[in-house]
């Protein structure tokens, strides 16, 4: 087939790109960045953005399905920058997969968007949108999901996959920030529990996306869902992350801190960076405090039942990959 990727140099898009073309399709990617290293295997790359429309249109004509993985993520930043990426960027991409005739709109979604700071352990895709957000990025990624779900149509199939915490080699937001951290002394556990959550590995959720096209290929029926997808093995948020911290060599997590202390910084912090027009991101915020101590972990039973999507990687072999990466990177041949 013939497959477009926004955002197809970040870390999802660029594997996804990766696999499409492994596997003998004619993939195009559209990203504000140059990507010579992913046309020297064979994709066409188109730098553009996703808020410009002519530039998506052009970048979707002949086009049968588009992977919309690009997006702005964090917890800081202004509400214009988020929205026009985030919701005016997945109109541009609706409008235009309809003008080209495309078949099929994948969309990389968050589970962000039912986050209602309570613990989730083990709910579905009947879990209604959060109404309060303590971010731009959730809050945007809902109304853009919900746009991709409303454009189902007999000419246009849609789906929106909802992955938690992608990792693995190559990643070049979570862990990196981590590791960052880490190694300044300024990681430190919020709450006292270590909170069951989703993680899902970089392969796995490549995988995932190509299943979700295939199953919208073969099943119109489909269209208009959304899935939750991990790597269906619920691990303590902490102890995770530990274990990625070890596997790279950086520093332990420091000592808890309430969790309740940790929103109040947030908001203090996000006060103070507010009041300053402070543009980087404050050491803590209220998104990341209620993250980062309520469980996080859903039933993937409909994406195993609707796109026959089993994770391809255990936790234990994704971690032993990263661990390898990470000595390749520190003792290149």
């Amino acid at each position: 087939m013939k497959a477009l990727v926004t955002g197809g140099g970040g870390f999802v898009g660029e594997h996804l790109v990766k696999a499409l073309l492994s596997r003998g399709d004619s993939v195009r990617l559209l990203a504000r960045g140059d990507y010579p290293a992913l046309a020297a295997l064979g994709a066409e790359t188109r730098q553009g953005d996703v808020r410009d429309a002519s530039a998506v249109a052009r970048a979707t004509e002949g086009i049968d399905v588009v992977f919309h993985v690009a997006a702005k993520a964090g917890g800081w930043g202004s509400a214009r920058d988020f929205e026009s990426i985030n919701v005016t960027g997945t109109e541009n991409v609706i409008a235009a997969c309809r003008a080209s005739g495309t078949e099929s709109l994948v969309y990389t979604s968050s589970p962000s968007v039912v986050h209602a700071h309570r613990d989730i352990e083990g709910a579905d895709e009947s879990l209604p949108y959060a109404t309060q957000f303590t971010a731009h990025y959730p809050r945007t990624k809902a109304l853009a999901e919900q746009l991709v779900r409303k454009a189902s149509s007999p000419g246009l199939r849609t789906m929106a996959l909802r992955p938690h915490l992608i990792w693995g080699p190559g990643d070049r937001h979570l862990l990196p920030r981590l590791v960052a951290r880490a190694n300044a002394g300024r990681l430190r556990q919020v709450g006292s529990r270590d909170v069951l959550t989703d993680t899902i590995y970089i392969d796995s959720c490549v995988d995932a996306h190509l299943k979700a096209a295939k199953a919208l290929h073969v099943n119109a029926g489909l269209s208009g869902r959304v899935y939750f997808v991990s790597d269906d093995s619920p691990v303590g948020l902490w102890t995770m992350a530990g274990r990625m911290l070890a596997a790279v060599g950086a520093r332990p997590i420091g000592a808890p801190i309430p969790s309740g202390l940790a929103y109040a910084v947030g908001a203090t912090l996000e006060a103070v960076h507010g009041a300053f027009g402070l543009a980087r991101e404050p050491l803590m915020t209220r998104f990341a405090a209620s993250q980062l101590s309520h469980a996080q972990w859903f039933d993937i039973g409909a994406a195993k039942r609707d796109l026959a999507y089993v994770p391809r990687i255990t936790i234990e072999e994704g971690l032993a990959r990263l661990a390898s990466a990470s000595r390749a990177a520190l003792h290149p041949r």
